[in-house]
């Protein structure tokens, strides 16, 4: 819906023009959104390709597990496609769809809003410009915030492999490896390393005090900053997540969600006593082709939520945080006092999510289908690629406790 929104405000270049949807309640929600005919709503994938053509494009928002399985059938059919990330759950099926796309020739761009963002794509120019030369070594960070950690991947829907289809690596912090590879430009990842385990989130772990549900038998939920009354209904937050359907309009009464969190609703549950299995901290470390190394940590449940990179080269380096909007280019100056320069770029962050990529990714999906030169930042499927191999051998080397080799495409 995200995505669907650009039509909204650039209607000459994008127009919803049908929805798939099984949910019944959302079908219809979407439908009368974007004013869609009855003969433009579709149960099924299936029943989309059955009909008439009915676009260009496709955007395709579904859970993880169904990304390849969804986009396959749309490609036969002669759609393009805007893919959310991650682009499947295993190697094997990112591979496929690469294929695939090839085979029918479409257009598939990968939800990597984070190039787009102004602070990254301000930095791939720098390094593509050679203001700091060869990289030599990389670091990133995601660090997820408490609120967000206990939401998506302790309550809710990436909480476990079996319903979420993807670990925590490749859910959050795909974009991460994503950018780690597209910095590095054209030379390539050959190998990677990782660690990282559930600590925090364990019923071992609980609280003496804690119950299962917050607003049902927890003694210690008023001071608790996990507490689901306070998180999701006394600060609205993550509304989208805890509450059905109100990305698309429906808000349910207060005492509506009262009684929810009190009874079925997952998000009401005690953040020790879960179906949680994913990580809640993991470190990977990668080299390239050219000897230059990089690593990445993501640590869960961090009091501020916020990414970070720290790009060494042969002439100088890059830091910045996305969220303070800024970042700083240092230099060796041994004329100066402090032995370096340094340059501050502050950049004119939007408010929109991943810090301004959103839109500006769907507007250069529009470019690209038009047939113009795709940005610095495309997504393409084939760029996209390197950094989802990262992402699934690095929790093979977890598991398996050991440097594992990426082969080439």
């Amino acid at each position: 819906m995200v995505y669907a929104s650009y039509a909204k405000g650039h209607p000459d270049e994008l127009q919803i023009v049908g929805v798939v949807e099984p949910d019944p309640v959302r079908r219809k929600l979407t439908a009368n959104r974007f004013g869609l005919a009855d003969e433009a709503v579709f149960e099924s994938v299936d029943q989309l390709i059955a009909a008439p053509k009915q676009a260009d494009a496709a955007i395709n928002g579904t859970m993880d597990s169904l990304h390849v399985a969804t986009t396959l059938p749309l490609l036969k059919a002669g759609y393009d496609v805007l893919l959310e990330k991650p682009i499947g759950i295993s190697q094997e099926e990112v591979l496929k769809l690469y294929e695939a796309a090839q085979t029918y020739n479409r257009t598939v761009l990968i939800c990597h809003v984070l190039r787009y963002a102004p602070f990254y794509a301000e930095i791939r120019k720098r390094v593509a410009n050679g203001d700091i030369g060869d990289i030599v070594a990389m670091q990133t960070e995601e660090n997820v915030s408490y609120h967000h950690m206990a939401t998506a991947f302790v309550r809710g829907k990436w909480s476990n492999l079996k319903d979420g289809g993807s670990s925590m690596l490749m859910q959050k912090c795909c974009h991460d490896l994503d950018l780690i590879t597209w910095m590095k430009g054209n030379v390539r990842p050959v190998k990677v390393n990782s660690f990282g385990n559930l600590s925090q989130f364990r019923s071992e772990k609980a609280p003496e005090g804690s119950g299962t549900r917050c607003v049902v038998d927890c003694r210690i939920e008023a001071s608790c900053p996990y507490s689901a009354r306070q998180m999701y209904l006394e600060q609205k937050m993550w509304g989208p997540y805890a509450w059905d359907n109100m990305h698309l309009g429906e808000t349910p009464s207060k005492e509506e969600q009262l009684e929810s969190l009190r009874t079925t609703n997952p998000y009401g549950r005690c953040v020790w006593r879960c179906d949680n299995d994913v990580v809640d901290h993991q470190t990977v470390i990668i080299e390239f082709e050219d000897g230059s190394t990089a690593s990445h940590n993501m640590t869960g449940a961090t009091s501020r939520g916020y990414r970070s990179i720290h790009i060494t080269g042969t002439k100088g380096e890059i830091s910045g945080i996305l969220e303070d909007g800024c970042f700083r280019v240092r230099r060796p100056d041994l004329r100066s006092v402090d032995r370096y320069t340094e340059e501050l770029v502050e950049l004119n962050v939007s408010n929109d999510m991943h810090g301004g990529g959103d839109l500006r990714l769907v507007a250069d999906f529009v470019s690209t289908l038009r047939g113009e030169t795709p940005s610095l930042s495309s997504t393409s499927l084939d760029k996209s690629i390197y950094g989802h191999q990262i992402g699934f051998l690095a929790d093979r080397a977890r598991l398996q406790n050991r440097v594992v080799a990426i082969s080439a495409l």
